[in-house]
Parts: C-alpha cells; structure tokens; sequence
C-alpha cells in the first residue's frame, strides 16, 4: 500500500505524535514510541470524524489522519490483490524468469507470454539469492519501453537484501519506483526504464 502521514495517535491514555505507514500486511507508527500492528491481528477497524480506530489485543489505537482516515479504513478493509499491485491486466504480455509457486503462476494464466525476441509489459525476475540479480541486465534488453521489471527477492534473509537489489538494478539502467509486498515471505520490488532512454 505504501501510505503515510504525519499524524497524532492516541494510545493506551496517551497522545503522541509522530508518522503513521500503512504498508501491505502492517501499521507503524513512529515517532517518541514506536508501534507495530500487523493487519492480520485487527478485530475492528472504523473512520470517524478524521480519526482511524484500530482494534487489537485488546488495545486501541487512533490515528488523527482528517481526510485520509476514510481511505485509509476502505485501503485496510479491502486492499488491493496481488494482481493489481502488480500491473497485472488482461492483454500484458508476461516474461517469468526462475522459479515462482503454483498460486502465482496460476494468476497469470490467461496472460500471453513474451517468448524469444517478443519483448514484454511484464517481467518477473524470481530471485532466491543474489546471483540471481546478474540476469537483470538481459531481462531489461527485453522489455518494452513502458514496460516493469519485478524482482521478487525473499524478506529478512542474508542471502539478498534489497539494498543489493537496488543496485543491481540502477547498474542496469533501470530505475525503481514501487515495493510491494509480494507474499508473507517475499517482496516485489518494480524497476523501469527512464523516460530519458525510453
């Protein structure tokens, strides 16, 4: 989701202020605390009057957001499916590279693939490890123009880190504009070609 603001919370008789985020599967709110709610744990969530009121264990937290307080409820009630955070539309065409889990692939399936000189609007690069970013450069000569490179990298591992990611990609060429989170264990991070070298 990728949202934030800089906000007032009311917590546990306390009012603090600081920054909220409202990520894919999390709340975070910084500032002289810190507080994470994951979403899956939420009990009730409402918008009143600008204020989001959040449930959980047992504790409530309120986040003064005036006008976003509403679409924050509505982004956190429904949030948007996978597919569309990744641009996936009817008519794309699709390039995969390594090895990507049954429910994905299933996501894809009525999309064309990009095979051989075909370049494509969609690229996903699965990347386990960080050899793996070495095929970014070839998988970028392949893709149209306004076209998105995905690399999907596993979360919290030693393996790869995004900062790696991040470089592999600008060395390429390309630049970054979206994380998403891709599963419980994997981020999607999006890279494009620069308008300049469209």
């Amino acid at each position: 989701m990728g949202q934030e603001l800089d906000c007032r919370m009311q917590y546990q008789r306390r009012t603090l202020e600081g920054r909220v985020f409202l990520e894919g599967d999390y709340i975070l709110f910084r500032g002289t605390e810190r507080l994470k709610i994951a979403l899956k744990d939420l009990q009730s969530v409402s918008a009143q009057g600008g204020v989001l009121h959040l449930d959980f264990g047992g504790e409530r937290a309120s986040f003064e957001l005036g006008a976003s307080a509403a679409k924050w409820a509505d982004k956190i009630l429904h949030p948007p499916s996978r597919a569309t955070k990744l641009g996936i539309k009817p008519g794309l065409t699709v390039r995969l590279a390594g090895e990507f889990e049954r429910e994905f692939l299933d996501e894809l399936r009525d999309l064309p693939s990009a095979t051989g000189r075909v370049k494509a609007d969609l690229i996903f690069l699965a990347a386990p490890e960080r050899g793996a970013l070495a095929q970014i450069p070839k998988l970028t000569a392949t893709l149209k123009p306004a076209g998105a490179l995905w690399v999907i990298y596993p979360k919290g591992v030693k393996v790869i880190r995004e900062i790696e990611v991040l470089d592999a990609g600008r060395a390429a060429g390309v630049k970054d504009t979206k994380v998403a989170s891709f599963s419980r264990t994997h981020t999607a991070l999006r890279f494009v070609i620069p308008i300049s070298a469209r």
